[in-house]
């Protein structure tokens, strides 16, 4: 995996936009003392670099009647068929993730369900006939801590270190 090395200036454009994907760019011009054209430059190179992936709205799904949050382990009868039962998982609308994993598990997904019957029917319906050898079910209760990664830590190259 290819790391980019990012400055100053593009660690504080990730921290600006990072708390408000919706904040404008001449705001973000603003507190990081460049011009606009600047910011735009900087967030098209930190696209084109897959740093960002895109902005959207966060759905609450509670809020549109999904009560029900499940992390689901499946193990394949059959773990040469990976790449199938990730085309068929994607084909499910309910599953938000997907995860390969270590441990226990082959696979790793995140279920929003209606409520626990629905929950019950997508395990049965669509999950099993995957060619699931087992699966154990986890249920939330609730999000104790949900949040992008901080921008802290991130190795920032030195103005020095770009004129080398």
């Amino acid at each position: 995996m290819v790391y980019q090395r990012l400055d100053k200036l593009d660690k504080q454009i990730l921290r600006l936009i990072a708390e408000d994907a919706r904040i404008p760019f001449l705001e973000v011009a603003r507190a990081c003392n460049v011009s606009g054209a600047a910011i735009h430059q900087r967030i098209q190179k930190l696209t084109q670099w897959g740093i960002l992936k895109g902005s959207q709205f966060v759905i609450d799904p509670e809020k549109i009647g999904y009560e029900t949050c499940a992390y689901i382990g499946l193990n394949l009868r059959n773990p040469e068929r990976f790449d199938e039962v990730v085309e068929a998982l994607k084909k499910i609308p309910e599953v938000v993730e997907c995860h390969y994993t270590t441990g226990d598990f082959d696979m790793f997904i995140k279920i929003y369900a209606l409520n626990n019957h629905h929950l019950l029917n997508i395990i049965h319906d669509k999950l099993q006939p995957l060619g699931l050898a087992r699966s154990e079910t986890i249920i939330s209760f609730n999000s104790a801590i949900d949040r992008q990664l901080p921008i802290v830590d991130i190795p920032v190259v030195d103005d020095d270190d770009d004129n080398e």
